[in-house]
């Protein structure tokens, strides 16, 4: 097995790990918020608790994905299965729009029929509490697990799990605020938290999109001048570069001396490769030569 796809699956199974662990505390915190639910009555709650159960849904999908995603490459796919990983993640913007109707909906019936907002006891108010704390943390860690390993699915995850932050908070406010007799204050709160899943799922969709579509990973300026600047190389082109679950590539075109061996010419080669690897941090490296 080679270096570069031995670090592939130990990402991909770093990422694994991660979101098993993830499973195991979003599980708690749907059982936290549907047995307030089921005990209040409150719609609002449930609706929250139903949220929170696509993110352990989620958790099990994604477990699942990165096992596709870091497959090697066969017939079918000659450059391998990383974009399967930024599809998943644009996979997470159906559930929030999904969110997004569901919430806005409610809102709308609850300001038509003026639906009382829900009263939670101490005990409901310090559980409920509980499950802002732990997807607090849980979005934190997503977070940082996402820059150590580069991982868009990760990152997405954590927006989504934001979310169930923001509609938490919004209940536990609406709940406060209507004991004070604030009237339409759940609905209102709700019509807030989702254009705030709306911005959220834009800014999935928007990092997704550039590895889905090939967008240059790297500037070809910056590759050219690295490249040129590599004894023997005459001039660099036919630059291009991506990226993919977490690793970027780059192919280019160098001109050397058409009096060079291949041997020598290769050499250069390998010093451009080497060179683009160190300075640009590219993982992957194709460089083609051409005498002139």
């Amino acid at each position: 097995m080679s270096g570069a796809r031995a670090a592939l699956e130990g990402r991909a199974a770093a990422m694994r790990r991660v979101f098993l662990g993830l499973l195991v505390a979003n599980a708690a915190v749907v059982a936290a918020k549907t047995f307030i639910a089921v005990r209040t009555g409150s719609l609002s709650v449930l609706g929250d608790a139903i949220h929170s159960s696509v993110d352990a849904l989620n958790n099990l999908l994604f477990i699942a994905l990165m096992r596709v995603a870091a497959a090697a490459p066969d017939a079918e796919h000659p450059y391998g299965h990383g974009k399967f990983e930024p599809l998943g993640a644009l996979g997470i913007t159906v559930f929030l729009s999904v969110s997004c109707f569901e919430l806005i909906k409610t809102s709308i019936v609850g300001l038509l029929h003026d639906t009382p907002s829900p009263l939670l006891t101490l005990p409901e108010f310090g559980l409920l509490g509980l499950t802002l704390i732990v997807n607090v943390w849980v979005t934190w860690y997503e977070n940082r697990r996402a820059r150590e390993l580069n991982s868009e699915l990760l990152s997405a995850d954590a927006g989504h799990t934001r979310v169930d932050v923001i509609i938490t908070s919004g209940v536990l406010a609406g709940s406060l605020l209507s004991r004070q007799g604030v009237r339409h204050v759940d609905p209102i709160i709700a019509i807030i938290v989702t254009l705030l899943v709306a911005h959220v799922g834009w800014d999935i969709v928007r990092g997704s999109l550039p590895s889905l579509v090939d967008q240059a990973a790297r500037d070809a300026g910056s590759i050219r001048q690295a490249a040129e600047g590599v004894p023997g190389v005459t001039s660099a082109y036919s630059i291009r570069s991506r990226r993919a679950a977490g690793e970027v590539f780059a192919e280019l075109t160098i001109g050397v001396a058409g009096t060079l061996s291949v041997n020598q010419a290769h050499a250069i080669a390998d010093k451009v490769e080497d060179c683009l690897k160190s300075d640009l941090n590219l993982d992957q490296v194709i460089v083609h030569i051409e005498p002139c």
